[in-house]
């Protein structure tokens, strides 16, 4: 397939093409998870990343919940989480606010990811796996999957995590390698690819996601697929980057569908198990599907 290029200048930049329209939030069902989510004093990835799939989500009665608080102690410049150094130490009873959600909404499938919190020496990891515990013993059944950092790299803290399982453990390279230093200056590529190793080595299903239209060439993206297929990934995701804010980074290129149909096709014949590749994909983005 010919490499797809729908960027002539930085003009057509700004106008984001019709593939990337979304309907405004609306529908009882969305309205019944935005109110369960505010009276629980919960955050969600959905709302504070600004993910443009909220509406379609929450109309299915499904939030990703964001744990470990709102305030995110590093600075990718694609994020709209809040930065900053958290306040506070752990809220244990956020575990029982995320299970009691659940339960109010009748999940059956549970998606949780948080901040970074750098600050700890465990990164936070206590309270994942203390959530895993309270929607296992809460909901009959349940399926979750959590989307981690990396823990700067302590392994105990990742082990905290595995030793009470979810069903798929996730943990997103979110770029080329090429491009941390831009965009995820306080990651480093192969720390993660190792953890993601880790993951699978234990026997759990592993999960990355990227977005491309921060300037990556197609070839790079490919050479990730195959770091993924080296590395044991069960589930890729590939979305387009949409700047938060004028203050985030901006967006090099509107990938054209075509584009992320090939990235799809080359990344399942190279060897990854499942590849959900589109517009308006995210990592947690029809998260059921993947357990």
């Amino acid at each position: 397939m010919k490499e797809l290029n729908v960027v002539d200048n930085k003009e057509t930049t700004k106008r984001r093409p019709d593939w990337l329209r979304v309907k405004l939030p609306s529908g009882k069902k969305f309205k019944e998870v935005s109110k369960t989510i505010q009276k629980h004093s919960l955050n969600t990835v959905c709302s504070e990343a600004r993910c443009p799939n909220m509406g379609e989500c929450w109309g299915r009665g499904t939030a990703t919940f964001m744990i470990l608080g709102d305030v995110c102690t590093r600075s990718c410049s694609f994020c709209a989480v809040k930065t900053g150094r958290p306040v506070q130490g752990l809220d244990w009873d956020e575990p029982r606010r995320v299970t009691d959600a659940a339960v109010k909404m009748g999940l059956k499938h549970v998606v949780l990811t948080s901040v970074n919190r750098d600050e700890r020496k465990d990164g936070g990891a206590p309270i994942f796996a203390e959530t895993h515990k309270q929607l296992r013993e809460a909901i009959d059944g349940v399926t979750i999957e959590s989307l981690i950092p990396d823990f700067r790299g302590d392994w105990e803290a990742l082990q905290i995590v595995i030793d009470t399982p979810p069903d798929v453990l996730s943990h997103n390279l979110e770029t080329v390698p090429e491009l941390y230093r831009t965009i995820r200056p306080q990651a480093t590529y192969e720390r993660s690819l190792e953890l993601l190793q880790r993951v699978k080595d234990q026997g759990i299903k592993s999960k990355t996601g990227i977005m491309v239209g921060f300037g990556e060439k197609r070839e790079q993206v490919i050479e990730l697929m195959q770091d993924c297929v080296d590395h044991d990934v069960d589930v890729l995701t590939i979305g387009q980057y949409m700047q938060p804010t004028k203050m985030h980074q901006p967006v090099e290129e509107w990938v054209h569908p075509d584009q992320f149909a090939e990235y799809k096709e080359i990344g399942e014949e190279l060897g990854i198990g499942h590849v959900e590749s589109g517009p308006l994909v995210r990592s947690s983005y029809h998260a059921e599907e993947h357990v």
